[in-house]
């Protein structure tokens, strides 16, 4: 699935799209917001969203139980397919997602809806931000009723590394650390416990992906950007980060790009679980 008309859509087109579609037509709208340490994202959105939005709790619906495989693990099918039928996600019906930073926490619903099945999901580029700058109607009341959806989870439409596939595609493809360039040197580390990263994995920190604005930069800058860490198309790319999901906004941004690419859903935080795989530390990938 590439195609920037088919992974985004601005404020102004998700606008005239909503105005023109009603009922189970219109795009089921999912409000993602979410930030590491808080404050809760339900906060942000009982002060004002997106009219009809339905709020979706990421470390509740977008993950299983933090354990084995990292902080935010994939759910079980039945849990994911059950919380998105309650915020009216069908089969058949386009879905947006929304946040209000660099597209992290959308991009998460993002890929956890394609991976689980469903082919027409959108990120709302620049997030809540851009509808709110734009002068678009804004509520603070919820839905009065969200007819449930008829979703039907399917897992692994989407690739996705677990530990032995993400050090091997460092070993004979492109493996791309999403995180910030320290904590990726190992200098600081402040959710997890060990410092450092994956051998022979590239520093390409997600936030170099956006603008200021949090819209997502040009496709073509971001394929310059990737090419530069050596991640081309045909290559074997794959992308982590602490928990699996600043990551996803990298896979978005690879996906703009038209680079396919996999994630590795427990990513750092799931990689230091076993004592016996290697650390690295510095500014330069090493051999794995």
């Amino acid at each position: 699935m590439t195609g920037h008309g088919r992974l985004l859509v601005s404020a102004a087109a998700l606008a005239a799209e909503l105005e023109t579609s009603r009922g189970p037509h219109a795009p089921a709208l999912l409000d993602v917001r979410w930030r590491l340490g808080g404050p809760p994202g339900i906060d942000s959105y009982r002060q004002g969203h997106l009219p009809g939005a339905v709020f979706v709790d990421l470390d509740r619906d977008l993950a299983g139980p933090p354990g084995g495989g990292g902080r935010h693990p994939l759910p079980a099918a039945a849990a994911f397919q059950a919380a998105m039928r309650a915020a009216g996600v069908s089969q058949g019906r386009p879905v947006v997602v929304y946040d209000d930073g660099d597209a992290a926490a959308a991009a998460r619903g993002w890929w956890m809806l394609r991976y689980f099945g469903h082919r027409d999901v959108r990120v709302l580029d620049g997030g809540y931000r851009s509808w709110a700058a734009a002068g678009l109607a804004v509520t603070a009341a919820e839905p009065a009723a969200v007819a449930e959806g008829d979703f039907a989870a399917r897992p692994g439409n989407m690739p996705a590394l677990d530990a032995a596939g993400a050090a091997a595609t460092a070993r004979s493809g492109v493996l791309l650390d999403a995180r910030a360039p320290e904590r990726y040197r190992g200098e600081q580390e402040p959710v997890d416990p060990v410092a450092g990263h994956i051998p022979a994995a590239v520093s390409a920190p997600a936030a170099g992906n956006v603008n200021a604005d949090g819209t997502f930069r040009h496709p073509a800058e971001l394929a310059a950007r990737f090419a530069a860490v050596g991640a081309r198309p045909g290559a074997a790319v794959g992308a982590y980060c602490g928990s699996g999901v600043t990551a996803a906004q990298e896979i978005l941004a690879l996906a703009l790009s038209g680079i396919p690419a996999a994630l590795y859903v427990g990513s750092w935080s799931d990689w230091i679980t076993d004592s016996s795989r290697p650390v690295a530390t510095g500014d330069r990938p090493v051999p794995a």
